[in-house]
């Protein structure tokens, strides 16, 4: 659907669901994985990314774009991500920032309210998760994270009047915890210990856990 699209059916049913965009970052090339770009981790017989697209998808988010950075001509080549707004950060090698910067980006004019962003390599947050996380959207000015035992973690959901700020402050593996760090008083923690399990694949015994 087309940005105007999306605005014409928000201004006939203002009642109507909001659009929450997925935002999947997998530009990770996998240093302490000795350079396995982690989008092509093979998880369930498929590369990992496949899987984080459709848990965005299950949880109810959509456009679902989806950043990649190492590898990423191959990963486009090796991966279904079709119905997805693929992009690439040529910056990927600076940092989580650099792709959610990229990320935001791409959103500008699709009339989503909020971006839901979730990280390619924690395989343990399922749809369940996600989908409390965008339930807790309330308007363009939302601030949104998971939380497991009542600390912040992943995704994290940002509504639109936010996503300025976000890409100014964004930079080097910080990603948004500038504007997190800012805006705590705003922050809404959703629970989710009980349905998920925050890991990342970062080191070799961490891919125990794809298996």
């Amino acid at each position: 659907m087309s940005a105007d699209s999306l605005n014409s059916a928000n201004s006939a049913n203002p009642t109507s669901v909001p659009v929450i965009a997925g935002l999947l970052l997998a530009a990770g090339g996998g240093r302490r994985l000795g350079g396995r770009p982690k989008a092509l981790l093979p998880y369930r017989g498929r590369p990992l990314v496949e899987n984080a697209v459709r848990v965005l998808r299950e949880a109810g988010c959509g456009p679902v774009h989806v950043v990649l950075g190492a590898s990423a001509a191959e990963v486009r080549e090796r991966a279904d991500l079709g119905g997805c707004v693929v992009v690439d950060n040529p910056d990927w090698a600076e940092g989580m920032g650099s792709s959610l910067r990229v990320g935001l980006a791409s959103l500008a004019g699709t009339g989503a309210g909020a971006a839901l962003v979730s990280l390619v390599d924690q395989p343990g947050i399922g749809p369940a998760a996600v989908a409390r996380v965008r339930e807790a959207y309330r308007s363009p000015s939302s601030l949104v994270a998971a939380a497991y035992g009542g600390e912040r973690g992943h995704p994290v959901l940002f509504g639109s009047d936010r996503w300025a700020d976000i890409a100014a402050t964004a930079t080097g593996d910080k990603g948004a915890r500038v504007h997190l760090t800012a805006h705590a008083a705003e922050l809404t923690l959703v629970e989710c210990g009980d349905v998920a399990e925050a890991y990342d694949i970062d080191t070799p015994p961490d891919l125990a856990r794809l298996a």
